[in-house]
Order: structure tokens, then C-alpha cells, then sequence
């Protein structure tokens, strides 16, 4: 390497703030997309400033939730697909904070890579901003950390947080109880969990990501890297409609794991398998891996991704309304005594 009179530059050492700048400037439209009622600042700031008086709450609680995208992250670098994995960033994050009954207001982002791409990079900061468009949320600021020497090549990671807010004294889980209704709205695909099981069955199969997919059309990267549904406007009306007790997103733990989180103590739940059909992809990944039932309820959404915990004489009701919204709704099973989740009938 050979330095000017001046000495070695930050460049040299192979961060480019130029570079940087760049994904500000290219990202900026995407992030002023996502403003909403609250937002006091735009990016480029030390910090991102927020009016929860002018979001319209009164005595507001703040909730909090993070998360990343996991391995899932692999394909999406492997394939150069990288358009969907900031939808999944959000999803991931606000999906968990309306189980407690918030309202997403706002997202930041931390984007950390070897080399900064400013394309990739913008693609993917994108995908960010369309997640918060479709939750009602703002992305107000984030961090771009590009660091030579901690990740190969191409490679990058990605987290994020989101902050809500609900009025006082009306936080999810509450009033559960037996006999309550669980409604199931359905999932797209494997969202953003088991990504290391999902893998190693695709290496199993012997399968590459350029293959044609042998459960859906085009590739099966691409059809891996369907982006996790969002649930929150949905959620929320059924929500403020009234009636619902609890929500549970379906995420890493599967049906076995999650469903339990929101059941208070005493507290158990009766599920129907044949109550939905099992997408393709699900069956897929069972008889590749020769995965047995229980594995696949404890590591898959299984076609699952939030469920509804509901009085019984108001689930007809929220039934009507959440499939008015487009969700695929099926009615799972009850809320029993005793503790953690049974089921009856066949997944597979």
C-alpha cells in the first residue's frame, strides 16, 4: 500500500464514509416514506426524536422489542436476493410487539458489513422501510457499520428494534381463561425461524438455490425467501374490536413453544391439526429430513404464524373481520385446563 504525504487514510484501511454517505442520500426517500403522526426528525441526526402527544396517546407505556433475521440471511447472501430480508427485519420485531397489545411507532435499523455495497445496501434498507409502510410504523434512524476484517466478502448482518406504545392498563395477555377460542391466521412460508434446520435439509436434499423449488414455482432460494408476513394492522383491529385476550406469534419454538407464552397459569390449549392444511413447503421439509410431527410443531410455524386468543362469543365476530382484512383465518381449538399445548388429529 502507498500513502500520500499526509499518511495512511481511513479509506486505506478500507472504511469508506463517502460510501456511507451515499446510502444516507440514496435511503433517505425511502426512510421519509414511512412517516406517521409523532415523527419530529428526519435521518442524519445523533439521535431520532419522537411525540407520543402527538401520536395521540394520553398515558402511554412504551414497549420494546429486537430481533434480526437469523440464518435466513445466508440465502439471501448467497442468491444476491437481498430485496425481502428488511420486511423480515420488521416483521420479526413488531409481530412480538403487538402480541403485548402496542402499537408500533417507530424502527431503527443496525446494518453491519465487511465492505460497504451502497446498492445491496440501499435494497436492503428498503425493504426495511417497506416493512414499516405496511405495519404503520416510522423508520427514524439506524446505524451503518462497515467493518474490513470481521465478515467476508459480501457478507453482512442485519438487527433492528422497534418501539410502541398502548394506553395504560391495556397490555396483552389479559383475561385468558378456558373455553376461549384460538384462531389461526395463516403464515406464507417458513418466515424468519429454523433457518440452520431449513438448510441443512436443503444440503440434505441436494438441492441448489438456483434449482427449480420442488413445492413452488421458480427457484427454491426464492421461494426460502418469501418475506414473514406482517400482522400488525390486522392484529390490532381485532384488537380494538374488542374480545381478544391474547396474540401469540408463531416464531422459533413452533406452535408447542409460543402458544403457551399467553396462557397464564392452570392454563392449557387444544389443538386440531386438521383444522388447516399444511403448506407445501412444511411437507417438504418433513419428508426430506424424515422429521416426525412433535419436531416439526416445536421448530415450525407449520403454516401458523399468529393466533388469536378470543372469548368464545366474540370469535365469530373476529373471524368476519380478520378474513375481511385478507387473513387466511382457521379455527384452531380451545383454551383448556392443565398446562402446555395437546393436539389432536394429523399435521402430517
Amino acid at each position: 500500500m502507498t500513502t500520500g504525504k499526509n499518511g495512511i487514510t481511513y479509506a486505506e484501511a478500507g472504511v469508506d464514509i463517502d460510501a456511507g454517505n451515499a446510502l444516507v442520500d440514496r435511503i433517505k426517500p425511502a426512510a421519509k416514506r414511512t412517516d406517521r403522526p409523532g415523527v419530529m426528525s428526519g435521518l442524519g441526526g445523533f439521535g431520532a426524536l419522537f411525540d407520543l402527544k402527538a401520536a395521540g396517546y394520553s398515558d402511554p407505556v412504551l414497549v420494546a422489542a429486537t430481533d434480526g433475521v437469523g440464518t435466513k440471511l445466508r440465502i439471501a447472501i448467497d442468491t444476491g436476493n437481498v430485496d425481502g430480508v428488511g420486511i423480515d427485519l420488521v416483521a420479526m420485531c413488531v409481530n412480538d410487539l403487538v402480541c403485548q397489545g402496542a402499537e408500533p411507532l417507530f424502527f431503527l435499523d443496525y446494518f453491519a458489513t465487511g465492505k460497504l455495497e451502497t446498492e445491496s445496501a440501499a435494497r436492503i434498507v428498503e425493504g426495511i422501510a417497506e416493512g414499516c409502510v405496511q405495519s404503520g410504523c416510522a423508520l427514524i434512524g439506524g446505524e451503518t457499520a462497515e467493518m474490513p476484517g470481521m465478515y467476508p466478502k459480501g457478507d453482512f448482518d442485519l438487527a433492528g428494534f422497534a418501539v410502541g406504545a398502548m394506553e395504560r392498563g391495556t397490555a396483552l395477555p389479559d383475561g385468558v381463561a378456558e373455553g376461549d377460542v384460538l384462531l389461526g391466521l395463516a403464515s406464507n412460508g417458513v418466515h424468519s425461524n429454523g433457518y440452520s434446520l431449513v438448510r441443512k435439509l436443503v444440503e440434505i436434499s441436494g438441492l441448489g438455490w438456483e434449482d427449480a423449488c420442488p413445492f413452488a414455482e421458480g427457484s427454491l432460494g426464492a421461494a426460502l425467501l418469501t418475506p414473514t408476513r406482517l400482522y400488525v394492522t390486522q392484529a390490532l383491529s381485532a384488537v380494538r374490536a374488542g374480545g381478544v385476550h391474547g396474540l401469540a406469534h408463531i416464531t422459533g419454538g413452533g406452535l408447542t413453544e409460543n402458544l403457551p407464552r399467553v396462557l397464564p397459569e392452570g392454563l392449557g390449549a387444544e389443538i386440531d391439526l386438521n383444522a388447516w392444511e399444511l403448506p407445501p413447503v412444511f411437507r417438504w421439509l418433513s419428508q426430506t429430513g424424515g422429521m416426525v410431527e412433535a419436531e416439526m410443531l416445536k421448530t415450525f410455524n407449520c403454516g401458523i404464524g399468529m393466533i388469536v386468543v378470543c372469548a368464545a362469543d366474540r370469535a365469530a365476530a373476529l373471524e368476519d373481520l380478520l378474513t375481511q382484512a385478507g387473513e387466511g383465518v382457521s379455527r384452531l381449538g380451545t383454551v383448556t385446563a392443565g398446562e402446555g399445548v395437546s393436539y389432536t388429529g394429523a399435521l402430517l
